[in-house]
C-alpha cells in the first residue's frame, strides 16, 4: 500500500499527456463485467444496455481507473471507501490522490446511460474537465490505435539527409486520388499510422528540377548580357554604318540641339547606327560644333563621320529663309513649293485657321486688315520639308514673331510713340522696312511717319502718301504709279486717300527695321525719294523735295 491508499502505487497521471502509460487497457474487463470505471459498467451500442443499480459504497482497490465520478455529495467513514448520492448527479467530490492514468477513459458526455458524465467539478478550486470542453485534451487512446507523436518541422532545409521539400520530391495532391478508391487496402486512417496503410511513394519530378535549371541559366544569361552591355558601353567601339549611305532621309533639327539630341533624331530617321558614333564623329570634326538647326536632306544608313560632314555642307541644308519685308503672299507660295502642296494650299489654311496659329492678343485688332498673319511671319531660316504639314510651319514663324516683339517691348513702345497699340507699331515697321533701304534709311523713315501723322502737319494733312501701300492692296511692286489713278482708290490701304496709318501691316519687318522703328532719328524729316534705287535722299521742307523730285524726272526723260 502507498501513501494514496492501497493499489500498485502508480505514478499519477499528468493531463497535458494523453499517451501516459497503458496499463489501464491492459486490465480492461470485458464487455457486460464489472467495469474498471468504480464499478460502473461501461456502455456498447452493439449490446443492450441494462440500467445498472449503482451501489452507494464502492471498494477503491483500484486507484488506477482514470475516472473521476460526478457524484452529489461523498461522506467518509475513515478509510475513503463509502459514497453517498443526492440523486441529482450535478456535483462529485473526491477523496484526494492522483489519478494515475493507467485506465483507458470514455468521454463524460459520450455515454448516454451514464447520469453523472460530462458534469462540471463540486468545487471552484478543482482543476477544469479536460474532456468534457470544446479545446479538450483527446483521451488516451489502446496501444493499437495510438499514432507517433510528429516530429517538429524545422523552419531551415534539412538537406538531403534529412528529407526533401514536396516540391523537389514530386509530392503533391494527386495521392487524393487513392483516398476513397475502393477495394484499397487501407483507408485514410490506415495510411495515417494504422497497420496495412502505408503512403505509396512518390517519384521526383524532373519538370522542377528543369524549371531550377532555367531559373539559373536565365540569370546567367541576363548577367551575361547586360555586363557585355556596359563593357560596350564603356570600352567598346559604337555600332557604325560604312560608306555614304544610300536613299534620302529629311531630318528637322530643332532650334538649340545638341550632339546627343541630333545623333538620337539621325538614328530615328535611319541615318546613322548609333547616338554614340554620331557624338564621337562630331567631337573629332573640327566644326562638328557649328551644325546649326534646320531641315538637312541626308542618306540612310550613312557613316557617322559621313553624316556630319554632309551636314556641315550647305548642300544637306533645306530651310526655307524669308527675306525682310516680303508679304505674307510671297511666304505662302514657298511653303507650298517645298512641301508639294497645291498653290493656293497655305494660304488657305492660314486665312481658315489664323487663330489657332499663335498670334498675339493684340493683333488683327482692325476690321479692314486684309490678312491677319500679315507682319507675324519673321523674316528668319525655317526647315521647311516634304511631310511637314503647312500649319505647322506657320506656327514656327509665328512664334518666332511673338517672341521677338516681345523683346523689343512693342506694348511698352506705343504709348511713348503715341500710338494707339503694338499693332500700330509692327504697321510703322512694316512701311519702314518697304521704304528704306540702309540702316540710316530706317531710322530716317520712321522720322517722316511720325512728323507725318502729327497733327501739326499742314502739309499732308497727316496723310503718308506711301506708293507701298497702294502697291500692298494692289498686289504689286510698282515704282512709276500714275497720281491721278492712286489719289482715286478709296481702299482703307490706300495712305494718299485716307489719313494716318493703314489698317494692318504690309509686309514682315526685319530686326533692324524694327529698333528704328521704336528708335527713330530726330532730325524732323518729312520727305524723301529713291534718286537710283540704291539711295534715298531726305528733306524737311517742301521746296527742298520738289527741287529733288524735278531732278528725277529729268533723268527718267533723258534715260538715265
Amino acid at each position: 500500500m502507498t501513501e494514496y491508499g492501497r493499489g500498485p502505487g502508480s505514478e499519477p497521471w499528468h493531463p497535458e499527456d494523453p499517451l501516459y502509460g497503458d496499463g489501464g487497457w491492459g486490465g480492461q474487463a470485458p464487455a457486460g463485467g464489472p467495469s474498471t470505471y468504480g464499478g460502473q459498467g461501461q456502455y456498447h451500442p452493439q449490446q443492450p444496455h441494462h440500467p445498472q443499480q449503482h451501489p452507494q459504497q464502492s471498494q477503491y482497490d483500484d486507484w488506477s481507473t482514470g475516472q473521476q465520478q460526478a457524484y452529489g455529495q461523498q461522506q467518509y467513514d475513515g478509510t475513503g471507501a463509502h459514497q453517498q448520492y443526492d440523486g441529482t448527479g450535478a456535483q462529485q467530490q473526491y477523496n484526494g490522490g492522483w489519478d494515475t492514468g493507467r485506465q483507458g477513459q470514455v468521454p463524460y458526455g459520450g455515454d448516454p446511460v451514464d447520469p453523472y458524465g460530462g458534469q462540471p467539478g463540486g468545487y471552484a478550486g478543482e482543476s477544469a474537465d479536460y474532456y468534457g470542453t470544446p479545446d479538450a485534451y483527446p483521451p488516451p487512446e489502446p496501444p493499437h490505435r495510438r499514432r507517433p507523436a510528429p516530429e517538429p518541422e524545422p523552419d531551415w532545409d534539412p538537406g538531403p539527409d534529412q528529407g526533401e521539400h514536396a516540391f523537389f520530391s514530386g509530392a503533391d495532391d494527386d495521392d487524393d486520388e487513392y483516398d476513397d478508391e475502393p477495394g484499397r487496402k487501407g483507408g485514410r486512417g490506415d495510411r495515417r499510422g494504422g497497420r496495412g496503410g502505408k503512403k505509396p511513394k512518390k517519384r521526383r519530378s524532373g519538370c522542377a528540377c528543369l524549371v531550377v535549371t532555367l531559373v539559373f541559366a536565365g540569370g546567367l544569361g541576363g548577367v551575361g548580357y547586360f555586363g557585355y552591355q556596359f563593357y560596350q558601353d564603356r570600352f567598346g567601339t559604337s555600332p557604325d554604318y560604312a560608306g555614304e549611305g544610300t536613299g534620302t532621309a529629311t531630318v528637322d533639327i530643332p532650334k538649340g540641339s545638341g550632339g546627343y539630341v541630333i545623333g538620337q533624331k539621325l538614328k530615328d530617321a535611319g541615318v546613322v547606327k548609333s547616338v554614340d558614333a554620331f557624338v564621337s564623329a562630331q567631337a573629332q570634326n573640327p566644326k562638328g560644333e557649328s551644325i546649326q538647326a534646320g531641315v538637312y536632306v541626308l542618306k540612310k544608313e550613312m557613316s557617322a563621320k559621313s553624316a556630319v560632314e554632309l551636314m556641315l555642307s550647305p548642300k544637306s541644308r533645306n530651310n526655307l529663309i524669308i527675306p525682310e519685308g516680303r508679304r505674307n503672299s510671297w511666304v505662302y507660295a514657298q511653303i507650298d513649293t517645298r512641301l508639294g502642296l497645291d498653290k493656293g494650299t497655305t494660304a488657305g489654311i492660314a486665312k481658315k485657321e489664323w487663330k489657332s496659329l499663335g498670334i498675339p492678343d493684340w493683333a488683327n485688332t482692325n476690321k479692314d486688315i486684309k490678312d491677319p498673319l500679315e507682319g507675324f511671319l519673321y523674316p528668319s531660316s525655317y526647315p521647311v520639308a516634304k511631310g511637314q504639314k503647312p500649319e505647322a510651319v506657320l506656327k514656327k514663324m509665328v512664334a518666332q514673331a511673338s517672341e521677338k516683339y516681345d523683346e523689343l517691348g512693342l506694348k511698352s513702345k506705343a504709348d511713348a510713340l503715341q500710338l494707339d497699340d503694338p499693332l500700330q507699331v509692327l504697321t510703322v515697321a512694316s512701311l519702314v522696312q518697304a521704304e528704306g533701304m540702309t540702316h540710316d534709311d530706317f531710322k530716317k523713315m520712321a522720322a517722316v511717319v511720325y512728323n507725318r501723322l502729327k497733327t501739326s502737319n499742314t502739309v499732308t494733312n497727316q496723310k503718308l502718301e506711301f506708293d507701298s501701300t497702294y502697291n500692298y492692296l494692289k498686289g504689286q511692286s510698282e515704282i512709276d504709279i500714275p497720281i491721278s489713278k492712286i489719289r482715286s482708290d478709296p481702299d482703307p490701304y490706300n495712305t494718299y486717300y485716307h489719313k494716318g496709318l493703314p489698317p494692318g501691316p504690309i509686309g514682315n519687318p526685319g530686326d533692324e527695321a524694327l529698333k528704328a522703328t521704336v528708335d527713330p532719328d530726330d532730325g524732323g524729316w518729312m520727305f524723301f525719294i529713291s534718286v537710283d534705287q540704291k539711295k534715298t535722299q531726305f528733306t524737311k521742307t517742301l521746296a527742298e523735295h520738289e527741287k529733288l523730285v524735278a531732278e528725277f524726272n529729268e533723268r527718267q526723260r533723258n534715260g538715265d
